[in-house]
């Protein structure tokens, strides 16, 4: 029931977003974490923020609306923890310090991120001050979302969690278009990850959240597949971190 309610939201917002001409490339959006016009925007209006100023490293989704959050990251002097697409590949840590600044742009790019970041264990990474997550709609009432169906924000987070990376006091932000907040009650998961900021071209919303943070990896949740297509999450479990 939780997931077909979560389907009808994406699909609606999907729709909105097409015939509203809100969408940016790469479109259509179904299907997607929604690029969005005024995504740039939206993420200064994050920049702007005391969390982002104190946050000296910060991990941002790969996906298209977020990568003005990772380039603005770079260029502020944070160090970004970026997942890979899918979680293929794991993590990939990117240090301003060892970018050119006018490669920042390039950096910020998936292509880039693999050419100037490099790939970085979990267990290694820095302790994350901030994380931003894309969002297909989210309820800036209680800080519920809903991304495009697959859960990797919540496995990147159970994961920075298990390793003590991240917790319930690290800030979870997420950039949308405005039509994308919604008054739904979104039904909540075990697993799912709830937001505190929302920052869209507009406006900047602080959630007083209904649901504490989910922690660690949530391996009943953990299917076969999702063994097979992220082999970090096969390389956790051989090491019996349960956590």
């Amino acid at each position: 029931m939780a997931k077909e309610v979560k389907r009808s939201i994406r699909e609606r917002i999907w729709r909105l977003m097409e015939e509203r001409d809100i969408a940016s490339f790469p479109r259509p959006v179904y299907g997607r974490i929604p690029n969005f016009k005024g995504a740039e925007r939206a993420c200064q209006n994050l920049t702007r923020l005391g969390q982002f100023a104190d946050a000296a490293v910060v991990k941002i989704n790969p996906d298209a609306p977020q990568r003005p959050c990772r380039e603005a990251a770079l260029a502020a002097g944070k160090t970004v923890v970026m997942p890979t697409p899918r979680i293929r590949e794991g993590f990939l840590l990117l240090d301003p310090r060892s970018i050119p600044r006018e490669a920042y742009r390039e950096a910020s790019t998936i292509a880039g991120a693999f050419k100037w970041g490099r790939p970085v264990k979990p267990w290694h990474l820095p302790g994350v001050d901030l994380v931003v997550v894309g969002s297909v709609a989210v309820n800036p009432r209680t800080g519920r979302r809903v991304g495009k169906s697959h859960g990797y924000a919540e496995i990147e987070w159970g994961i920075l969690t298990a390793f003590g990376k991240a917790g319930e006091g690290t800030p979870v932000a997420t950039t949308v278009h405005d039509v994308q907040l919604v008054e739904d009650d979104i039904p909540r998961e075990p697993f799912d990850l709830p937001v505190d900021v929302v920052a869209t071209p507009t406006k900047t919303i602080f959630v007083r959240r209904a649901d504490p943070k989910p922690s660690g990896i949530y391996w009943e949740y953990v299917t076969e597949d999702m063994l097979r297509e992220i082999p970090l999450l096969s390389e956790i479990r051989r090491k019996n971190v349960f956590i």
